[in-house]
């Protein structure tokens, strides 16, 4: 299964509902547990970005706030308070369909994941995909022409 593709799924809900088009899976042992996408506008939450819901989902799922062995999918790399939460949950994998180039705390701008403040190591995948740039790049395209 192409879960990243699941997690481009997610994105494109949030970019039909006018919120930033970012989505997430969570998968432990080839089993999906947490599906979301931001709900930031909808919600009128800071905190409601896809990482963030898909965290507290699998959380529920599990019944348990270690996330250790879970595989995160995201469209779009973490921002730094989004990073520091995956490193908390102890997510073991996470894998990122593009970078972030104005908040990016996985590589792009900051590496929060490669400090040792955490106690836990989260081992950062690249994996560029064409469509998770496409994706926020029409929905800012958009956003902008609106403007005027």
């Amino acid at each position: 299964m192409d879960y990243m593709n699941l997690a481009i799924e997610e994105a494109e809900k949030a970019f039909n509902k006018g919120e930033v088009p970012v989505g997430v899976v969570i998968v432990k042992e080839g089993e999906v547990i947490a599906c979301q996408h931001n709900l930031k506008e909808e919600k009128k939450l800071t905190t409601a970005h896809a990482e963030i819901l898909a965290i507290e989902e699998a959380s529920r799922k599990l019944n348990n706030w270690r996330l250790s062995g879970c595989e995160m999918y995201v469209t779009l790399e973490p921002c730094p308070m989004c990073a520091s939460v995956i490193a908390q949950s102890r997510i073991s994998k996470l894998f990122i369909g593009t970078f972030n180039k104005d908040m990016g705390a996985c590589g792009s701008t900051i590496n929060l994941l490669d400090y040792d403040i955490f106690n836990w190591k989260v081992d950062v995948k690249w994996c560029y995909n064409q469509k998770c740039s496409d994706l926020l790049t029409t929905f800012f395209e958009n956003k902008r022409s609106k403007r005027i």
